[in-house]
């Protein structure tokens, strides 16, 4: 095997078994208890005990369980700032937006873990790394 042959195969994406991609994909909807469930803290605390239970099953899901329970936790910082600059109006037209925001990117984050793609939230602060 010559040199090219070795680094086309250094290259080739690894598959990562459908167990753990569905965890990850778990880790990522989960989040989506929060718009169901009453509790203030359900979006963060949901991706958290799916992510403690199996993050030691494998790396991937290790990997997009901390990237979930990170996006959450950032989602819930923006929404307590959102809710001081209510009370200079500017809240008001910031918080609907980032509402959808956190809705819909758990579900990308869910169908990109279901492929065995790693996602990375965008404007995620990484509390847990």
């Amino acid at each position: 095997m010559d040199d090219g042959d070795f680094k086309q195969a250094e290259s080739s994406p690894v598959e990562i078994p459908k167990n753990e991609r569905q965890w990850a994909m778990g880790c990522h909807l989960a989040a989506l208890v929060g718009c169901l469930a009453p509790y203030f803290a359900a979006n963060f605390l949901a991706p958290m005990i799916v992510w403690l239970l199996k993050r030691e099953d494998g790396p991937f899901i290790d990997e997009q369980g901390k990237e979930a329970l990170n996006f959450q936790l950032s989602i819930l910082l923006y929404v307590v700032v959102c809710g001081l600059l209510f009370l200079v109006v500017i809240g008001a037209f910031l918080i609907f937006p980032l509402l959808v925001f956190g809705f819909v990117c758990p579900i990308i984050g869910a169908v990109k873990a279901s492929e065995g793609k790693r996602f990375r939230y965008p404007a995620c602060i990484r509390f847990i790394k």
